[in-house]
């Protein structure tokens, strides 16, 4: 098959249903039984919900395991550069042949019935899993949890709740207690839960969700601790203590997604080795990565160009803090967000440690938020600022302004996607 055929299969999927999120699982289930519940034949489910931090951590489960010689196959969601990044096989993202084929079969067996485009797309996820041998299946909630597409697992091995924080207000409820009951919705009767370090009006929830249900949770400040101690990375379980090296994954904030990510390989019966691995090996692109090479490197000329997909208060906060441990040159950022997002709560904890923010829309994303929106929220925060046509021009304007620049492309995955694909 040629490569647009996925591409055009999921493009009339984009019609299916006139809203971009919907959160029932009525049409799922549907689908699932028209394809006699791929989601009944899974290897053993780990399945992951949280505010930030969800990938991360299933791409440091995913090392650690695959590095103890276990098959494992992976869900996450949104892609950056092409939508085969979503389902992972055991070997890799799926071929473009397979995702054509689960793809074609799902749009048949809906029928042309209504359905969202994560719902459809998930079902197709499950029917390449349910297909392929796997030790273990990694899913990365969607979108809250307890309504979310990939919530139709009766019976996970393992259940995993990263920091919940603020964010998707008009889908999860406006406060902490009510999104944590959102992403709490993934506890399964007698199913282990690691659950990251929370706020006390979140792990409240989490913590009588789980004493109704029976399933025992492994929860950090009680049952593990991690920490930074001279460049290393100490976790500290029943089972005794692990001195690690520290995740290649940069920033303060994947410490904690590392202990999450640890816990769980420890509930898993994994060993030290495997533990190791899941810090060295992991790969998470646009969480502060560094780009080194392509045209918008080559438009930075001596100044760092660095991506980070974060768009949420927490993350900003979390980006703040990274940039602060790298070395001392001056911040600029350059900056796309949506239009549903809390572009002020991004910004604040970024607007101490940086000089500038460029400003640019987001091509192609109908919810973008304009470019000159977010100068002027940037400017309230405090920030001087002004807007680019695009990001190659942004990023060429600061650099001739300050060759000594560190250039932070950040606020929204969609933004960083398209970074990575223009970039090549």
């Amino acid at each position: 098959m040629s490569t647009a055929s996925s591409d055009i299969l999921l493009d009339r999927m984009m019609a299916l249903h006139p809203k971009v999120i919907d959160l029932v699982l009525d049409r799922v289930w549907r689908l699932l039984a028209a394809l006699d519940h791929p989601e009944r034949r899974l290897a053993p489910v780990i399945h992951v919900a949280g505010t930030n931090g969800k990938g991360s951590t299933v791409a440091m489960i995913r090392a650690g395991l695959e590095a103890a010689g276990a098959r494992v196959q992976a869900y996450t969601s949104p892609h950056l550069a092409r939508f085969h990044e979503r389902v992972r096989m055991t070997d890799g993202p799926i071929a473009e042949a397979a995702l054509a084929a689960v793809l074609d079969e799902c749009e048949r067996a809906n029928a042309g019935l209504p359905i969202t485009y994560f719902e459809i797309t998930t079902c197709a996820a499950f029917l390449a899993f349910a297909r392929e041998p796997a030790d273990y299946c990694l899913l990365e909630v969607g979108l809250g949890g307890r309504l979310d597409a990939t919530n139709v697992i009766e019976a996970p091995r393992l259940t995993v709740i990263a920091p919940v924080s603020i964010d998707h207000q008009q889908y999860l409820g406006e406060t902490l207690a009510e999104i944590a009951a959102e992403k709490a919705g993934i506890l399964k009767r007698g199913v282990p839960c690691v659950v990251g370090p929370q706020d006390e009006a979140a792990m409240e929830v989490i913590e009588a969700r789980a004493a109704r249900l029976g399933a025992p949770l492994i929860a950090h400040g009680q049952h593990w601790h991690v920490w930074e101690e001279r460049g290393r990375l100490i976790f500290q379980d029943e089972r005794g203590l692990l001195d690690l090296p520290m995740p290649r994954l940069i920033g303060a904030h994947q410490v904690v997604n590392a202990g999450a990510a640890l816990a769980a390989l420890r509930a898993l019966g994994q060993n030290e080795a495997a533990c190791e691995a899941a810090m060295t090996r992991a790969e998470w692109p646009a969480r502060l990565q560094r780009l080194r090479q392509g045209p918008l490197v080559e438009a930075a000329g001596g100044a760092e160009l660095w991506l980070d997909g974060g768009h949420n208060p927490a993350a900003g906060i979390a980006l703040a803090e990274a940039v602060t441990r790298l070395s001392s040159k001056p911040l600029h950022l350059v900056c796309g967000m949506l239009n549903t997002k809390d572009v002020a709560g991004f910004l604040k904890p970024l607007a101490a440690v940086a000089a500038s923010l460029t400003a640019v829309s987001i091509p192609g994303e109908t919810a973008t938020l304009p470019a000159e929106a977010t100068r002027a929220a940037a400017e309230a925060a405090g920030l001087r600022a002004e807007t680019a046509g695009d990001v190659a021009e942004a990023v060429a304007r600061i650099a001739a302004a300050t060759p000594e620049a560190r250039i932070l492309i950040c606020g929204s995955l969609y933004l960083a996607g398209r970074v990575l694909r223009e970039n090549g």
